[in-house]
């Protein structure tokens, strides 16, 4: 099990916690997803490596910004 780790800027709320949770769910391979707006952050499971590319490009279709910590 692989466990990633991004800081993402942006996001102030609940509501943004959930489009960033409803985009990254969509990126192959992930199993385990946790966000949070007030640390700014957003933890991935998977069973192998994740694309970080393909990650990074599904929270920025969310409207945020993010960085592989």
């Amino acid at each position: 099990m692989s466990e990633r780790e991004y800081q993402v800027t942006g996001m102030t709320c609940g509501h943004c916690e959930l489009s960033v949770r409803e985009e990254v769910e969509q990126v192959s391979g992930v199993t385990g997803i946790r966000v949070s707006a007030a640390a700014g952050t957003l933890t991935l499971s998977a069973p192998a490596e994740l694309d970080d590319a393909g990650v990074i490009a599904a929270v920025e279709e969310a409207g945020y910004s993010a960085v592989r910590v």
